[in-house]
C-alpha cells in the first residue's frame, strides 16, 4: 500500500461547498468502509480540506476522486502528495504496516 496526503481546494462560495457536504461525506464513508482513509476534515478556515489515505497506486486513487462529490461538480481541486509514514504512534501500526487489512 502507498500512503498519501490529499489535499482539497474549494474553487466555488462556501455556500456551493457546504451544500455538497452530504454527498461529499457519504462518499467519504465509502473510503473509510473500505479501510483506504484514515483521517479527514476542513481547513480553518473553511477554504479547503485534507485527508490521509492509502491506495494500491496514486492512480488508483485518483481515479477514485472522479467519482468524488466536490470533484465531480467542480467545486473543488484535489492535490495528492505520496509519503512514506516511516514514524509514526503505535497505536497506527495496523493501519500504516506491512499487509494491513483493505477490503478493496
Amino acid at each position: 500500500m502507498k500512503h498519501f496526503v490529499v489535499e482539497a481546494t474549494y474553487c466555488a462560495p462556501i455556500e456551493q461547498v457546504r451544500e455538497a457536504y452530504p454527498r461529499h461525506r457519504a462518499w467519504l464513508q465509502k473510503g473509510y468502509n473500505l479501510g483506504l482513509f484514515l483521517c479527514s476534515g476542513p481547513k480553518d478556515p473553511p477554504i479547503g480540506g485534507y485527508l490521509v489515505a492509502r491506495a494500491k497506486s496514486g492512480e488508483v486513487l485518483k481515479a477514485m476522486f472522479e467519482e468524488e462529490p466536490l470533484n465531480f461538480e467542480r467545486l473543488a481541486t484535489f492535490t495528492f502528495t505520496e509519503f512514506q509514514p516511516v514514524k509514526r504512534q503505535p497505536w497506527t501500526e495496523k493501519w500504516f504496516g506491512e499487509g494491513a487489512e483493505v477490503t478493496a
